[in-house]
């Protein structure tokens, strides 16, 4: 106990005592652990990570900013997989009931109300990352997803493209919905129609790209221009103009969100807005230690919401519309031949 009050530099010990235990220390060449000292002071600070995210991208780059942050300050990060719905709440309790100090909440379990609504219930220390909810009473991390949106558009129209088409992320993103609205709000501003044809539903994911893409392209006057609300579907619409031997950019402009590893991965590399992604989660997990440290100093946490800056990026996967029209993509049908068998033909 007197070596622990020693290290720890408590004032209860005598000095001459003091001296006599740190001329042992000096002689054995004791260093204490770090990580069994924060476990046993309970000082550490134990912060849960919610995600759910079809990106692997996205997910990717959050746990690197997050672990690194955390080294820094030995902060213990727990990782926990949570979809909205289903067990989310019972997760958000069990983590509360083990004595987590905080927990950050991802897209799309930081646009659930019933997730927010519990955590501001049970007065954890909590932030989300890539909305903000004032409501909830929650510090948040976040850029502007309508501005982004607006600009890359705006971009767009800028190379001389009239019909832009757009795939929309997962409904359940509030995100996805402000990145439509800038969309929607640059084509009126620009004196464009908004066409609904032009516009299909993604869920953020590749997979959701192919048939967004496939929707789009797979019309009689198909868009010159696709921005996509994120870097999986706007890989996911090259792939899709690929197969269609329509090139990129020369026949057909593709745009991206996010600005994530897939983005350079891939010919011809995108044109993308840049979400600091990793710079989101330093902050959140530095508001996360902030508040937990003045909730255990007896102080009320401050309700931060801080907007990091986007930019657009441009790279190689846009251009202005070609000047000739781009052919209509062929389609195979099946016909009965003069003899009654089956054959292919071919029809635009």
């Amino acid at each position: 106990m007197t070596v622990s009050r020693v290290i720890n530099g408590e004032a209860s010990v005598r000095n001459s005592t003091r001296e006599s235990v740190n001329r042992a220390i000096e002689a054995l060449g004791y260093s204490p652990n770090k990580a069994a000292r924060s476990l046993a002071s309970a000082t550490q600070v134990r912060i849960g990570l919610l995600y759910a995210n079809p990106s692997s991208g996205y997910l990717s780059t959050v746990l690197l900013g997050v672990l690194e942050q955390a080294r820094q300050s030995d902060t213990q990060i727990v990782v926990v997989e949570c979809e909205p719905g289903g067990d989310s709440l019972k997760v958000i309790r069990n983590m509360i009931k083990a004595g987590i100090d905080g927990i950050l909440v991802t897209p799309p379990l930081a646009d659930d109300p019933a997730a927010l609504k519990l955590l501001k219930a049970s007065n954890v220390v909590a932030v989300t990352m890539g909305s903000q909810h004032p409501e909830y009473e929650l510090s948040s991390v976040s850029i502007d997803d309508y501005r982004a949106g607006y600009e890359m558009t705006k971009h767009i129209i800028s190379l001389g493209h009239r019909r832009i088409g757009f795939i929309i992320g997962s409904p359940e993103h509030v995100s996805a919905g402000l990145r439509l609205h800038g969309y929607r709000d640059a084509l009126e501003d620009a004196g464009l129609e908004v066409d609904p044809s032009l516009i299909a539903q993604g869920r953020y994911s590749y997979r959701s790209g192919l048939e967004a893409a496939d929707r789009l392209l797979n019309q009689k006057q198909p868009p010159t221009a696709i921005f996509a609300s994120n870097d999986d579907m706007a890989a996911a619409t090259v792939a899709t103009a690929h197969r269609y031997s329509i090139e990129v950019p020369e026949d057909l402009t593709v745009c991206g969100f996010d600005d994530t590893q897939l983005a350079t991965t891939m010919w011809p590399d995108i044109t993308t807005i840049r979400q600091p992604i990793s710079d989101m989660s330093h902050t959140s997990i530095e508001l996360l230690e902030k508040a937990i440290r003045a909730k255990r100093g007896g102080q009320a946490p401050d309700c931060q919401h801080k907007t990091l800056r986007f930019k657009l990026i441009k790279r190689h996967s846009d251009a202005p519309p070609a000047a000739r029209s781009r052919p209509v993509r062929k389609k195979t049908a099946k016909r009965k031949t003069a003899d009654g068998g089956k054959g292919k033909a071919r029809a635009s």
